[in-house]
């Protein structure tokens, strides 16, 4: 079943220049100011309460802010490079609701690569501090002298090495 729903190539060319909010100039272009309209946003009744149950439902930090940073640059509150400034901000705000709200939450920084890289070094350090204890373990015990035990001479002949390859005579 075909849907006829979507925009078809070029609709957008059809419309008016600067129709969309995100197509004019930005509302907001001072950094502290849209952090305070988010923040005020945030603090409004039912908001903070709603971000917490995100939190706690599995969706991470950093996606969050995401969304709500976007959310804003398509108002045309403020453009894509103030949401960039102040993301460390507000991703610092809500965490210390969820922290405070003492929820276990997904920060959204971890990354499974980075822990691996990071548990081999640490196994490899530990492995060479164990070497190193086994090493100062046997300096330290007495260590009984070798016998010499005679070896068999062997009786090496020399042997013409075998030419093989293209040129070889047979």
């Amino acid at each position: 079943m075909l849907t006829f729903e979507r925009p078809i190539p070029g609709q957008s060319l059809t419309a008016e220049s600067k129709s969309q909010a995100f197509e004019r100039p930005p509302e907001i272009t001072d950094p502290i100011e849209a952090l305070d309209i988010h923040i005020d946003n945030l603090s409004k009744d039912g908001a903070m309460e709603d971000v917490l149950y995100f939190l706690e439902f599995g969706v991470d930090l950093v996606t969050l802010v995401q969304g709500v940073l976007r959310s804003a640059v398509m108002e045309g509150i403020h453009s894509i490079d103030v949401s960039l400034i102040i993301a460390p901000v507000l991703h610092e705000h809500i965490k210390g609701f969820a922290e405070a709200a003492k929820l276990d939450y997904d920060e959204g920084f971890e990354n499974e690569e980075g822990k691996k890289a990071l548990s081999y070094k640490r196994d490899v350090a530990r492995a060479k501090q164990m070497l190193k204890k086994l090493k100062e373990e046997e300096s330290e015990a007495p260590t009984p002298e070798p016998m010499e035990t005679p070896e068999p001479e062997l009786e090496m002949q020399e042997q013409e090495p075998v030419k093989t390859g293209l040129m070889a005579r047979m």
